[in-house]
């Protein structure tokens, strides 16, 4: 089993940026892909990115493509996600996720409770 614990969301205005963390319990944390997925208002649960268990393999959606960075410290249990230049469309609540087994992100094992990320224009 795996919790995940969100952290770093908040108000941000056009632009600017933040910087979100995913810490995970368990001692597998090292051996599962890890990701984040988004949810807007009215709108349907978006991938975001991926990271494989070693961090040597990433993956953007276009939409996010060279503003947004994922990263891990396996050796902390943690995740995160450097987002810059925001947008007001990037405004959704964040979702950590983790898998054991998959980088794809198809549907991920594990969920964290969510962070509201709200950019302001």
């Amino acid at each position: 089993q795996v919790q995940l614990v969100e952290s770093g969301g908040g108000l941000v205005q056009a632009g600017g940026s933040l910087r979100l963390a995913c810490a995970a319990s368990g001692r597998t944390f090292s051996s599962y892909a890890m990701g984040w997925f988004r949810q807007a208002p009215g709108k349907e649960r978006e991938f975001v990115t991926a990271i494989s268990w070693s961090g040597g393999s990433t993956y953007y959606a276009d939409s996010v493509k060279g503003r947004f960075t994922i990263s891990r410290d396996n050796a902390k249990n943690t995740m995160y996600l450097q987002m810059n230049s925001l947008k007001p469309e990037d405004t959704a609540v964040y979702y950590c996720v983790a898998d054991p087994v998959s980088d794809s992100m198809e549907a991920p094992a594990y969920w964290g409770q969510g962070t509201q990320v709200t950019v302001s224009s």
